[in-house]
């Protein structure tokens, strides 16, 4: 007999020696209570001020200046309607002092505007004075006033707090009713409005429940799109980068190649040359064989693994007469202009000015069909000026929107940042759009320099 009384007891403690673990319903309760005491006896009467409504609204924007300021207080003014209904209704068929009951009623609807948690235990305690008071032939436990009064103050306080606040307000209400209809009260009433306040009440707090979700429901989604934007910039961005860098790749590769195969070739160019000539020779063509094997080891990286080199050379300026008849074959009509005096630039700027003005040509056929372009290139002292300048497309009704992935204004600012270029491109005058760029190009004496 010890021994099995030592084994239930055993069995019946927990291991440790702690306490028995908590059943979920138990835990459930528990937290229940929790958040009761955190939603509305936590800081009941902490001043926390109605915010002024926001100006910027659909209908706000359409007011004159100065309604437009008042309309920031209106939530705050119908507060104060509501107020002065209650009182209303607090002085028809009372029995008892209609100064003294006003107050009680419209007490808590204005507390609402400053604390607004407060404002409900003020109403829950209003409603059986008021009740009391105004008692000699009414319904019981809400007088008229009372019960607007109440309705009053659980709105607005739902409206001010989470749901979940909403959801203990009516359970109290609910409690409330469920005590005062128990026979406690006065007998000389027409009859209980209890099922009354609890099915327009908590219609009233499902509307306002089901506003605060879409609501956090339409925050949730704004600020998603706003991190899918930055990530689709970014992304955008990279890719662009990346574009960039194999174009470059194929460029000075191919200059690199040039400079290996000149200095190998160079000692035999020259009857008995010298051995500090050829060792110097051969050191440059090392120094190219190596600079390209890690510009391909380097650079290689952001190629696709569909990426094929292109098997003719990369675009200049010289190759911009054939861009522009494939774009008149697509029904844009284009001029091109040159000022200056034409030269030959570095290979990489004149692939950076092909591309701005194809990628700007394009989004004028996306964006604006039918309308007139022009391209002006300038060779000034300084460097290459590049404009293209589209006017306004003649039947914006056929514009389709196009969301794409902004890759033509980020890539132009990419190849114009990477050259310490200057660009602007915005909406001009005419309601067109204009793209103009600087690319600087450095005299050759400031090179050799």
């Amino acid at each position: 007999m010890l021994y099995v009384t030592e084994t239930t007891q055993m069995q019946t403690t927990p291991p440790g020696g702690g306490a028995m673990p908590r059943s979920p319903e138990y835990r459930v309760a528990v937290d229940s209570l929790r958040g009761l005491r955190q939603d509305l006896f936590h800081d009941a009467f902490a001043y926390r001020p109605l915010p002024a409504r926001r100006t910027d609204g659909r209908f706000a924007r359409r007011l004159p200046g100065r309604l437009r300021e008042y309309a920031a207080w209106t939530p705050h003014a119908l507060i104060v309607v509501a107020a002065l209904i209650s009182v209303a209704f607090s002085t028809v068929d009372t029995g008892g002092p209609a100064a003294l009951t006003g107050l009680f009623c419209a007490v808590p609807v204005l507390l609402t505007m400053v604390r607004p948690v407060g404002a409900f235990w003020a109403s829950m305690v209003s409603t059986p004075i008021v009740a009391v008071l105004g008692s000699r032939w009414g319904e019981w436990p809400w007088a008229p006033g009372g019960f607007v009064c109440h309705l009053t103050v659980l709105t607005v306080v739902a409206l001010r707090t989470r749901p979940r606040t909403a959801g203990w307000m009516w359970v109290l209400t609910a409690l409330y009713a469920i005590v005062a209809d128990s026979g406690i009260g006065p007998t000389n009433t027409y009859g209980t409005n209890s099922a009354a306040m609890l099915i327009i009440s908590a219609l009233i707090l499902l509307c306002v429940t089901v506003r605060h979700i879409r609501r956090d429901a339409v925050q949730e989604v704004t600020a998603q799109q706003t991190v899918t934007a930055h990530e689709r910039s970014r992304r955008t961005l990279l890719e662009e980068r990346t574009t960039i860098a194999r174009e470059l790749h194929d460029v000075v590769a191919h200059h690199m190649s040039v400079v290996a195969i000149q200095a190998e070739a160079a000692p035999y160019r020259v009857d008995n040359p010298p051995p500090e000539l050829e060792k110097a020779f051969a050191t440059i063509r090392e120094n190219a064989v190596a600079a390209l094997t890690e510009l391909r080891r380097v650079l290689g990286v952001v190629r696709a693994e569909d990426y094929e080199a292109p098997d003719a050379p990369q675009p200049t300026l010289a190759d911009l007469e054939g861009l522009l008849a494939n774009v008149r074959e697509a029904g844009l009509s284009v001029d091109k202009v040159v000022t200056g005096a034409v030269r030959e630039l570095p290979q990489g700027v004149e692939l950076s000015a092909y591309r701005i003005v194809q990628e700007a040509l394009s989004n004028t056929l996306r964006h604006a069909p039918g309308a007139t372009a022009r391209v002006e290139i300038g060779y000034v002292l300084g460097g290459l000026g590049l404009r293209i300048v589209n006017g306004p497309p003649p039947n914006p009704s056929l514009i389709k929107t196009s969301p794409g992935a902004g890759h033509g204004i980020t890539g132009m600012r990419e190849r114009v940042s990477m050259l310490n270029g200057e660009m602007t491109a915005g909406a001009s005058d005419d309601g067109g759009y204009e793209v103009a760029v600087f690319l600087p190009v450095s005299l050759p004496d400031e090179g050799a320099a």
